[in-house]
Protein backbone atom coordinates (compact mmCIF):
# COMPACT_ATOMS: atom_id res chain seq x y z
CA UNK A 1 0.00 0.00 0.00
CA UNK A 2 1.00 3.33 -0.89
CA UNK A 3 1.71 5.94 2.05
CA UNK A 4 0.52 8.68 -0.06
CA UNK A 5 -2.73 7.83 -2.05
CA UNK A 6 -4.45 11.11 -3.82
CA UNK A 7 -7.26 9.81 -6.41
CA UNK A 8 -9.18 12.62 -8.41
CA UNK A 9 -8.12 15.54 -6.10
CA UNK A 10 -10.42 19.02 -7.07
CA UNK A 11 -9.82 21.82 -4.91
CA UNK A 12 -10.61 25.57 -5.31
CA UNK A 13 -9.71 28.59 -3.59
CA UNK A 14 -12.40 31.68 -3.74
CA UNK A 15 -14.61 29.42 -5.96
CA UNK A 16 -11.93 29.39 -8.01
CA UNK A 17 -10.98 25.66 -9.44
CA UNK A 18 -7.03 25.42 -8.99
CA UNK A 19 -6.67 21.42 -8.86
CA UNK A 20 -8.50 19.69 -11.46
CA UNK A 21 -8.00 15.89 -11.19
CA UNK A 22 -5.02 14.77 -9.18
CA UNK A 23 -3.83 10.89 -8.94
CA UNK A 24 -0.97 10.86 -7.10
CA UNK A 25 0.54 7.66 -5.15
CA UNK A 26 3.91 7.81 -3.50
CA UNK A 27 4.85 4.45 -1.72
CA UNK A 28 7.09 4.13 1.84
CA UNK A 29 10.53 5.82 1.43
CA UNK A 30 10.05 7.27 -1.82
CA UNK A 31 10.59 11.15 -2.72
CA UNK A 32 8.68 12.44 -5.63
CA UNK A 33 9.14 16.18 -7.57
CA UNK A 34 6.22 17.98 -8.60
CA UNK A 35 7.80 20.87 -11.27
CA UNK A 36 5.51 23.30 -12.78
CA UNK A 37 5.03 27.08 -13.97
CA UNK A 38 3.96 29.60 -11.36
CA UNK A 39 0.12 29.61 -11.10
CA UNK A 40 -0.24 25.94 -11.68
CA UNK A 41 -1.28 24.74 -8.44
CA UNK A 42 1.64 23.33 -6.56
CA UNK A 43 1.52 25.28 -3.54
CA UNK A 44 -2.18 25.12 -3.68
CA UNK A 45 -1.21 21.19 -3.70
CA UNK A 46 0.94 21.75 -0.55
CA UNK A 47 -2.06 23.50 1.57
CA UNK A 48 -4.47 21.45 0.77
CA UNK A 49 -2.11 18.23 1.93
CA UNK A 50 -1.31 20.08 5.22
CA UNK A 51 -5.13 21.26 5.89
CA UNK A 52 -4.41 24.68 5.70
CA UNK A 53 -7.77 26.84 6.01
CA UNK A 54 -9.66 28.45 2.61
CA UNK A 55 -8.50 25.81 0.20
CA UNK A 56 -11.88 23.59 -0.17
CA UNK A 57 -11.51 19.85 -1.15
CA UNK A 58 -14.77 19.61 -4.38
CA UNK A 59 -14.19 16.28 -5.06
CA UNK A 60 -11.12 12.94 -4.45
CA UNK A 61 -9.56 11.30 -1.50
CA UNK A 62 -6.44 11.69 0.23
CA UNK A 63 -5.50 8.68 2.00
CA UNK A 64 -1.94 8.42 4.69
CA UNK A 65 -1.39 5.40 5.84
CA UNK A 66 -4.93 4.21 5.15
CA UNK A 67 -6.51 6.86 6.79
CA UNK A 68 -8.83 9.35 5.27
CA UNK A 69 -6.31 13.13 5.40
CA UNK A 70 -9.55 15.04 4.20
CA UNK A 71 -11.74 13.79 7.84
CA UNK A 72 -8.27 15.56 10.09
CA UNK A 73 -7.54 19.17 11.08
CA UNK A 74 -4.73 20.52 10.40
CA UNK A 75 -3.36 19.42 13.81
CA UNK A 76 -4.29 16.29 13.61
CA UNK A 77 -2.70 16.32 10.70
CA UNK A 78 0.43 16.95 12.02
CA UNK A 79 -0.19 14.24 14.89
CA UNK A 80 -0.73 11.73 11.99
CA UNK A 81 3.17 12.91 10.36
CA UNK A 82 2.21 15.25 8.29
CA UNK A 83 4.98 18.49 7.83
CA UNK A 84 4.60 21.39 5.38
CA UNK A 85 8.35 23.18 5.41
CA UNK A 86 6.93 26.31 3.52
CA UNK A 87 8.06 29.14 0.76
CA UNK A 88 8.14 31.93 3.03
CA UNK A 89 8.21 30.43 6.19
CA UNK A 90 6.02 32.68 9.64
CA UNK A 91 7.19 34.56 12.14
CA UNK A 92 6.64 33.99 15.02
CA UNK A 93 7.66 37.11 17.66
CA UNK A 94 8.04 36.76 21.06
CA UNK A 95 8.06 32.67 20.55
CA UNK A 96 11.69 31.38 21.22
CA UNK A 97 13.26 28.63 18.44
CA UNK A 98 13.39 26.24 21.44
CA UNK A 99 10.83 26.58 23.27
CA UNK A 100 8.63 26.55 19.82
CA UNK A 101 9.71 23.40 19.28
CA UNK A 102 10.05 21.76 22.77
CA UNK A 103 6.20 22.41 22.93
CA UNK A 104 5.40 20.66 19.21
CA UNK A 105 7.72 17.87 20.10
CA UNK A 106 5.87 17.43 23.58
CA UNK A 107 2.16 18.35 22.07
CA UNK A 108 3.01 15.31 19.55
CA UNK A 109 4.22 12.95 22.20
CA UNK A 110 0.91 13.88 24.24
CA UNK A 111 -1.47 13.25 21.14
CA UNK A 112 -0.11 9.63 20.55
CA UNK A 113 0.21 8.45 24.51
CA UNK A 114 3.95 9.12 25.00
CA UNK A 115 5.78 10.74 27.82
CA UNK A 116 6.36 14.59 27.77
CA UNK A 117 10.08 14.98 26.81
CA UNK A 118 12.41 16.84 29.70
CA UNK A 119 14.33 20.11 29.29
CA UNK A 120 17.72 18.57 29.66
CA UNK A 121 17.13 16.01 27.29
CA UNK A 122 15.54 18.02 24.74
CA UNK A 123 18.39 20.59 24.49
CA UNK A 124 20.42 17.59 23.89
CA UNK A 125 19.17 16.08 21.44
CA UNK A 126 18.07 19.62 19.33
CA UNK A 127 21.77 20.43 20.02
CA UNK A 128 23.22 17.80 18.20
CA UNK A 129 20.73 18.04 15.20
CA UNK A 130 21.28 21.52 14.80
CA UNK A 131 25.01 21.47 14.64
CA UNK A 132 24.56 19.56 11.46
CA UNK A 133 22.59 22.20 9.98
CA UNK A 134 24.34 25.52 10.88
CA UNK A 135 21.72 26.11 13.03
CA UNK A 136 23.57 28.17 16.51
CA UNK A 137 22.38 28.47 19.76
CA UNK A 138 21.60 31.83 19.20
CA UNK A 139 18.98 31.32 16.70
CA UNK A 140 17.19 28.68 19.25
CA UNK A 141 17.00 31.69 21.77
CA UNK A 142 16.06 34.06 19.40
CA UNK A 143 11.87 34.30 18.01
CA UNK A 144 11.47 32.04 15.16
CA UNK A 145 12.41 33.35 12.12
CA UNK A 146 12.69 36.75 13.55
CA UNK A 147 15.09 38.60 11.56
CA UNK A 148 16.21 35.47 10.20
CA UNK A 149 17.54 35.37 6.44
CA UNK A 150 16.22 33.56 4.00
CA UNK A 151 19.02 30.61 4.56
CA UNK A 152 18.51 30.53 8.51
CA UNK A 153 14.60 29.98 7.98
CA UNK A 154 15.17 26.87 5.50
CA UNK A 155 17.48 25.64 8.18
CA UNK A 156 15.65 25.86 10.89
CA UNK A 157 12.34 24.60 8.76
CA UNK A 158 14.82 21.66 8.42
CA UNK A 159 15.59 21.57 12.16
CA UNK A 160 11.92 21.43 12.90
CA UNK A 161 11.63 18.35 10.41
CA UNK A 162 14.73 16.26 11.99
CA UNK A 163 13.27 16.93 15.47
CA UNK A 164 9.51 15.91 14.81
CA UNK A 165 10.67 13.31 12.83
CA UNK A 166 7.75 13.63 10.15
CA UNK A 167 6.26 10.24 8.11
CA UNK A 168 5.57 12.54 5.42
CA UNK A 169 7.25 15.84 4.36
CA UNK A 170 6.14 18.50 1.97
CA UNK A 171 8.67 20.87 0.75
CA UNK A 172 7.10 23.58 -0.82
CA UNK A 173 9.93 25.69 -3.16
CA UNK A 174 12.76 24.76 -0.20
CA UNK A 175 14.91 26.02 -2.34
CA UNK A 176 13.55 29.95 -2.98
CA UNK A 177 15.81 32.08 -2.20
CA UNK A 178 18.88 30.31 -1.11
CA UNK A 179 22.51 30.85 -2.43
CA UNK A 180 24.24 27.57 -3.47
CA UNK A 181 26.37 27.26 0.01
CA UNK A 182 23.02 27.93 2.27
CA UNK A 183 21.17 25.10 -0.49
CA UNK A 184 24.02 22.40 0.12
CA UNK A 185 23.30 22.35 3.65
CA UNK A 186 19.59 22.40 3.48
CA UNK A 187 19.49 19.63 0.75
CA UNK A 188 22.20 18.07 3.09
CA UNK A 189 20.06 18.22 5.84
CA UNK A 190 17.01 16.77 3.94
CA UNK A 191 18.99 13.86 2.43
CA UNK A 192 20.36 12.93 6.05
CA UNK A 193 16.27 12.30 6.88
CA UNK A 194 15.77 10.13 3.89
CA UNK A 195 14.10 6.91 5.76
CA UNK A 196 12.89 3.50 4.00
CA UNK A 197 9.71 4.89 6.16
CA UNK A 198 9.70 8.32 5.76
CA UNK A 199 8.16 9.71 2.35
CA UNK A 200 8.61 13.41 0.62
CA UNK A 201 7.33 15.47 -1.75
CA UNK A 202 9.98 18.21 -3.08
CA UNK A 203 8.31 20.85 -5.04
CA UNK A 204 9.90 23.27 -6.99
CA UNK A 205 10.80 25.77 -10.11
CA UNK A 206 14.09 24.80 -11.11
CA UNK A 207 15.98 21.95 -11.88
CA UNK A 208 19.20 22.89 -9.30
CA UNK A 209 17.35 21.57 -6.68
CA UNK A 210 17.21 18.05 -7.77
CA UNK A 211 20.62 17.91 -8.49
CA UNK A 212 21.05 17.75 -4.22
CA UNK A 213 17.92 16.03 -3.95
CA UNK A 214 17.52 13.39 -6.07
CA UNK A 215 13.83 12.15 -6.17
CA UNK A 216 12.64 8.71 -7.48
CA UNK A 217 10.18 10.14 -9.74
CA UNK A 218 9.37 14.07 -11.00
CA UNK A 219 5.85 15.28 -11.99
CA UNK A 220 5.02 18.09 -14.20
CA UNK A 221 2.12 20.03 -13.12
CA UNK A 222 0.28 22.52 -15.10
CA UNK A 223 -3.16 23.61 -15.26
CA UNK A 224 -4.30 21.76 -12.39
CA UNK A 225 -3.44 18.31 -13.56
CA UNK A 226 -0.16 15.88 -13.65
CA UNK A 227 0.52 16.32 -17.22
CA UNK A 228 3.50 14.07 -17.15
CA UNK A 229 6.05 11.82 -15.22
CA UNK A 230 9.37 10.34 -15.45
CA UNK A 231 12.76 10.35 -14.04
CA UNK A 232 15.53 12.95 -13.53
CA UNK A 233 15.91 13.36 -17.19
CA UNK A 234 12.21 14.72 -17.20
CA UNK A 235 13.90 17.43 -15.30
CA UNK A 236 16.45 17.95 -17.05
CA UNK A 237 13.98 18.29 -20.19
CA UNK A 238 12.16 20.98 -18.57
CA UNK A 239 15.39 22.70 -17.49
CA UNK A 240 16.16 23.22 -21.73
CA UNK A 241 12.71 23.41 -23.08
CA UNK A 242 10.72 25.30 -20.39
CA UNK A 243 7.13 24.51 -19.79
CA UNK A 244 5.76 26.03 -22.83
CA UNK A 245 4.58 22.52 -24.36
CA UNK A 246 2.99 21.49 -21.15
CA UNK A 247 0.96 24.93 -20.98
CA UNK A 248 0.01 25.02 -24.02
CA UNK A 249 -1.05 21.11 -24.46
CA UNK A 250 -2.69 21.50 -21.65
CA UNK A 251 -4.68 24.70 -22.83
Amino acid sequence: MALLEIENLHAEVDGKPILKGIDLSIEAGQVHAIMGPNGSGKSTLSYVLAGREGYEVTEGSIRLDGHDLLEMEADERAVAGVFLAMQYPVELPGVTGMTFLREAVNARRKAVGEEEIDAMGFLKMVRAKAKTLGVTDDMLKRAVNVGFSGGEKKRNEILQMAVLEPKFCILDETDSGLDIDALKVVSEGVNALRTPERSMLVITHYQRLLNHIEPDVIHVLAHGRIQKSGGKELALELEQNGYADFVEAAA
